[in-house]
């Protein structure tokens, strides 16, 4: 700890490294807004690693680097954003002490790389968390009205991270910060994750005793997805990569995560129910019902009728999400029932 300290605001033993992939609508303002005005990330090493971007991603950070010679484009040949992570892992980073994850679907508030920088040496932590509220970047009428609900009960399931606003010691959060002896001796991400990689770290983080602390002081604006079917999509990773983390380490989900998979499942037992009694129509009546009431309630409350875009927002992220984390536990099931039958 003391050595770790002594380097909290040196440059030379912090590395940023930015996840990429078709981000050139948000990645120069992200860049300059984490370099602007910061006197540790203006000057140490900023890493954005591309999975293969078909846009003008690489050519905005191509020309950023001009002006910023701190700032370095590399080929993230995995893709995923766990792939990006562990490339922390080579030789070349042997020197970093401190590692900052950023993210180019975000806003960030100044001097954020100071910040939770010296929040993780501060509190003597392995990890630290942030919490993040949706924004809208777009005029978009379908994202206002995600960015609406997304953090509330109804959206989020009450996430700490998820537009929360007291700091303290948890189990998960958005990550920020690390030590990269913690994150060397875990192994990283793991990289068969497509989603939930963070999840799946900090619990083998928390399991081998290290502390993670949530910084509300240091939280971030998050863009999220702009149509009903990247949302779902986005979701329906989410609900997999759960899935993965439990089958991994034979966990419980928690209630959270319980509760649109029991929606999932009570849905589709209403419409094979259906072929033998009207009655099996009571559930997706009263769930239409709630959400139909979520979209109206924000729609008054935001006077603005897309306010009506959270109905098929929630409906999307619970259906999807519960459907992904079935899929994948009923395969991670089946492959451990097939090994043990053979």
């Amino acid at each position: 700890m003391v050595t770790l300290a002594k380097t909290a605001n040196n440059p030379d033993t912090t590395v940023v490294i930015v996840p990429t992939l078709n981000e050139a609508a948000h990645i120069e303002n992200v860049l300059c807004a984490l370099i602007r005005d910061d006197p540790l990330a203006s000057c140490c090493k900023i890493v954005v690693a591309d999975g293969g971007s078909t846009d003008a991603t690489a050519q905005i950070v191509t020309a950023l680097a001009r002006h910023h010679p701190n700032l370095r484009l590399v080929h993230n040949a995995g893709r995923t954003q766990a792939a990006a992570m562990n490339m922390l892992l080579e030789a070349e980073y042997d020197g970093v002490e401190i590692i900052v994850r950023c993210d180019a679907h975000a806003a960030y508030p100044p001097q954020f790389v100071s910040g939770v920088a010296a929040c993780l040496v501060g509190r003597n932590v392995a990890s630290v968390v942030i919490p993040m509220d949706a924004v809208a970047d777009t005029g978009g009428c379908f994202q206002r009205g995600l960015v609406w609900i997304a953090d509330t009960r109804l959206g989020a399931g009450g996430a700490a991270h998820r537009g929360g606003t007291a700091s303290g010691y948890c189990d998960h959060g958005h990550h920020a910060a690390f030590r990269m002896a913690d994150f060397r001796r875990l192994g990283g991400y793991d990289t068969r994750f497509v989603a939930n990689e963070d999840a799946e770290y900090d619990y083998r983080l928390t399991q081998s005793g290290g502390q993670i602390w949530l910084s509300a002081e240091h939280r971030i604006g998050y863009f999220p997805r702009t149509t009903l079917v990247r949302l779902w999509k986005q979701y329906f990773a989410y609900g997999t990569g759960r899935a993965q983390t439990c089958l991994k380490h034979r966990i419980r989900p928690g209630l959270r995560q319980l509760v649109p998979a029991t929606h999932t499942v009570l849905l589709i037992l209403s419409l094979v129910g259906l072929l033998f009694s009207p009655l099996f129509l009571a559930w997706p009546i009263i769930y239409g019902a709630v959400v139909l009431a979520a979209g109206l309630w924000t729609s008054l409350r935001q006077r603005s009728l897309c306010g009506m875009a959270a109905t098929p927002a929630l409906a999307a992220m619970h259906l999807a999400w519960g459907i992904g984390f079935l899929g994948r536990l009923r395969k991670g099931l089946l492959f451990t029932h097939s090994k043990i039958g053979g």
